[in-house]
């Protein structure tokens, strides 16, 4: 079955078909639409429509409801975006299933070049003076014909080129478009499982979107509910994503950031409420005024707005903070927007946040203590004036300069208070260049040229309002920087550009940016230390945060015990392997073994393979065996055990797991043949007679 492009715009609006609110907003930008039109032109394929009739249709988009008297309606699961765009371009307006608000890019005036068939949007010098350039709306709409190109265009072969080409674009109403259906017969939670699986085997939908889906599956309103807030919030300049959403209600709800399948299950929807009725009523709007009370007034200055997930949960949890709470917490936040925390494997990492959340309000400890300890056991928190070496207003040191500059009261060159909430459009904040790019590139500063960098560097940057920007122009550096001198000298100290006038000249500007650097460096140090002490407790975290993380130094995992999986019997070398980690951790800096995970892939494998065996049947005859083969094989003293190591058993996909921890040794350990193991990243290595004797006199 296919109606034509033209049959499936015309029942949208005779209120034959409908899309569902389950389904993402328009997000199509113009160059997916030019490229849909250039395929329609090419007589490309542009894909099916994924079709439900139903008699008992979900939540709907826009103002029509739906009516009994209607019978049967078609809902349009999969190709909405396509549909969409078509509907704009070939009607000249939105569908009605959107408002104006809706649509987050104008996709209009796709211009078409009659004799070249070139696609473009609007350009007033390039298309205003040659009439065969032509808004492809009025193609469609009518409003030109044909016959309106017969008395300009005198060359005949010319001409009907121009006609061949016209009918062409206007026969894209005629092309089919193939549609698969799905039965009246099915329920909206089967519906909706279809759209998740169609769209789960492309990349079009993101995990969060795809579970948007099936929430508003067993709660119609969530996508409206979810909307109405975000639009609440966006006048106050915090502009959040539907997908934000969805990861603070799994993050609250499951604790997680990386099972979006947990909250597709339907026994959700009673908790998924109350969640929200409290996000909605205080936690989202609590956890607002304390960022712009802490100096972050704008999304746009937040490098990831995900470290607000954790944020939102302990406010969720906590209900109020006090003031040492809330100080620990922005330092935390501050570390990890310019640490880079969720810039890569987001929800990995926001599952390990929020278990170490919980862990530490579980044992009275501050979250954020421990959370920021994640951190430093990553990298450094010091910023280093290196730090800065090319990096521009997208790096997020950007951002932290911003905060710190408002935490001093800093103004900008024109004396108006540095703050993305001025009055007026006039006072809106801007990124100068203290040294004028125009005059760098002069100087050898230009672009593609290895200098380049420099000239954008953050360190030649000064926050100032849109006024004083425009009536700064290009000046020289040493005639700008006098004059606000002059009119407002606190502005420079508290922006921290160097007072040393003979740094302004431009033969100095490195020299300029060198003394910055360490200006910023030293006072963004002070500014993050000061803002509270924190502490440092021991983080314990879940069996499923290790098996999550990669092996390391601390941390090694093992399938069995004493079956050997590929031979498929029972064999001392995993039972050696075992021995070689637990020294190896010993004469380093102790660590984890996990016995009954598969080291490549992270697979749970349980204990079962080890259960099978006579004298390992449960998991009081596994851990004797075990510690029997550790004082038999290693060289060690009686109490070593009892006094460096823990070991104990927990469950996960219902499979024991075996957890070994051992401590940092005080004194070397030997294998009973002599052989020394040391860790090594995510290896376990036999060191030489030389080089072990070396090493413990230098460890131990």
């Amino acid at each position: 079955m296919a109606d034509s492009i033209r049959q499936v715009l015309d029942k949208i609006d005779a209120g034959q078909i409908f899309v569902p609110a389950f389904q993402r907003e328009y997000v199509w930008k113009r160059e997916d639409v030019k490229q849909l039109f250039r395929s329609l032109i090419k007589e490309y394929p542009t894909g099916t429509l994924l079709i439900w009739e139903t008699s008992s249709p979900p939540e709907l988009k826009g103002e029509r409801k739906y009516s009994k008297e209607k019978g049967a309606i078609k809902i349009l699961l999969d190709g909405q975006q396509r549909v969409t765009s078509l509907y704009i371009i070939m009607n000249g307006t939105y569908p009605p299933y959107y408002t104006d608000e809706d649509i987050k890019h104008d996709v209009r005036k796709l211009y078409l070049n009659l004799e070249t068939l070139e696609l473009e949007y609007y350009k007033a010098k390039k298309m205003s003076n040659n009439f065969l350039w032509v808004d492809l709306t009025d193609i469609f709409t009518d409003k030109i014909t044909v016959t309106d190109f017969v008395s300009q265009i005198e060359d005949k072969s010319t001409l009907q080129k121009i006609m061949d080409n016209f009918m062409k674009v206007k026969n894209i109403e005629k092309f089919s478009f193939p549609e698969q259906t799905i039965p009246v017969k099915a329920s909206v939670k089967e519906a909706i499982d279809i759209f998740y699986m169609v769209n789960a085997m492309g990349v079009n939908l993101t995990d969060a979107e795809l579970a948007l889906a099936q929430i508003s599956g067993y709660w119609a309103e969530a996508r409206k509910l979810f909307k109405e807030k975000l639009l609440q919030l966006k006048p106050n300049n915090f502009d959040f994503k539907l997908d934000f959403i969805i990861y603070v209600l799994l993050g609250i709800v499951h604790s997680k950031g990386d099972e979006m399948k947990k909250l597709h299950s339907s026994d959700n929807s009673d908790k998924l409420k109350e969640v929200w009725k409290k996000l909605d009523s205080e936690v989202l709007d609590y956890t607002i005024n304390i960022l712009k009370s802490n100096y972050v007034e704008t999304t746009k200055e937040i490098n990831s707005v995900y470290a607000l997930v954790p944020i939102i949960s302990y406010i969720y949890q906590k209900n109020k903070l006090s003031e040492i709470e809330i100080k620990k917490m922005m330092k935390w936040f501050y570390y990890s927007q310019i640490k880079s925390r969720y810039i890569s494997q987001l929800p990995q990492k926001l599952t390990k946040d929020l278990s170490i959340l919980n862990n530490s309000l579980e044992n009275n400890q501050n979250p954020f203590d421990n959370l920021l300890q994640v951190i430093k056991e990553e990298r450094s928190l010091e910023v280093s004036e290196t730090d800065f070496d090319g990096a521009t207003t997208s790096h997020p040191l950007f951002n932290l300069m911003k905060f710190y500059f408002k935490s001093k009261k800093a103004l900008s060159f024109d004396g108006v208070k540095i703050s993305e909430l001025n009055q007026g459009e006039k006072y809106t904040l801007e990124n100068d260049h203290i040294f004028p790019y125009s005059l760098l590139a002069e100087k050898g500063y230009k672009i593609k040229t290895p200098k380049y960098s420099l000239a954008q560097e953050i360190t030649n940057r000064a926050i100032v309002t849109q006024k004083e920007n425009r009536t700064k122009s290009n000046k020289d550096a040493f005639t700008y920087l006098t004059n606000v001198k002059n009119n407002h000298p606190t502005a420079l100290k508290l922006q921290l550009i160097p007072e040393d006038e003979t740094l302004w000249q431009i033969d100095n500007y490195e020299e300029f940016l060198k003394v910055r650097r360490k200006m910023l460096a030293e006072e963004l140090n002070n500014f993050l230390k000061n803002i509270t002490e924190t502490e440092e407790n021991e983080i314990k975290l879940s069996v499923l945060d290790l098996i999550n993380a990669d092996e390391d130094d601390n941390l090694e995992f093992k399938s069995t015990l004493a079956w050997n999986i590929r031979g498929n019997r029972k064999d001392e070398v995993p039972e050696n392997a075992v021995l070689k980690t637990i020294a190896g951790f010993n004469n380093k800096e102790g660590g984890t073994l996990l016995i009954g995970v598969e080291d490549e892939e992270h697979n749970i494998l349980g204990l079962d393979y080890d259960y099978n065996l006579a004298n390992l049947q449960d998991k009081d005859k596994f851990e004797l065996h075990l510690k029997n083969i550790i004082r038999s094989r290693l060289k060690i003293d009686k109490g070593y055990i009892s006094r460096n190591m823990k070991i104990y058993f927990e469950k996960e996909d219902d499979k024991d797991i075996c957890v070994v921890e051992v401590d940092k040794g005080t004194l070397p350990i030997f294998t009973k043949d002599e052989k020394f193991y040391l860790r090594d990243g995510n290896n376990t290595v036999e060191l030489k007679p030389s080089e072990s004797h070396k090493y413990i006199k230098e460890r131990f």
